[in-house]
């Protein structure tokens, strides 16, 4: 897709909505215990983007700390899992795939903490596979 490529996405029941400009420049699927239980899912599924290109529409994300790094935005009337923000990295901004309006639009690219994938879920892809966090 062009650069100037528009997205949009928000949480279930409306209240916040967000667009978003260009390409992320990271794409995965993570199956760490964290994002399991702050989804609700077998995995999280995130796009990550500078912070310049995310313009929030409508509403605020509320945070939780779910570590002494991390933060999980997430609508505070509905909560959707919509964000999650780590604080050595604030010019990034990673946001739920399965947020945007049209989630078909972003593909992960890899699996992170593939050692905490649950046993019952078989990912047929042919995305690289990490046991712990991807090193860049």
């Amino acid at each position: 897709m062009p650069k100037n490529t528009l997205r949009e996405g928000g949480c279930l029941c409306g209240a916040i909505r967000y667009q978003i400009e260009g390409e992320p420049f990271d794409a995965d699927y993570c199956h760490c215990r964290s994002c399991q239980k702050s989804t609700g899912s077998a995995f999280g599924a995130w796009m990550d983007f500078k912070i310049t290109q995310v313009i929030w529409l409508k509403g605020r994300v509320t945070e939780f700390a779910s570590s002494e790094l991390i933060r999980r935005g997430f609508c505070d009337k509905c909560g959707t899992s919509l964000t999650y923000r780590h604080l050595q990295y604030p010019d990034y901004s990673t946001l739920s795939i399965a947020s945007l309006d049209d989630a078909n639009q972003v593909q992960p690219k890899y699996h992170i903490y593939t050692e905490s994938q649950l046993n019952w879920l078989v990912i047929e892809d042919n995305c690289q596979r990490y046991p712990q966090g991807r090193s860049f």
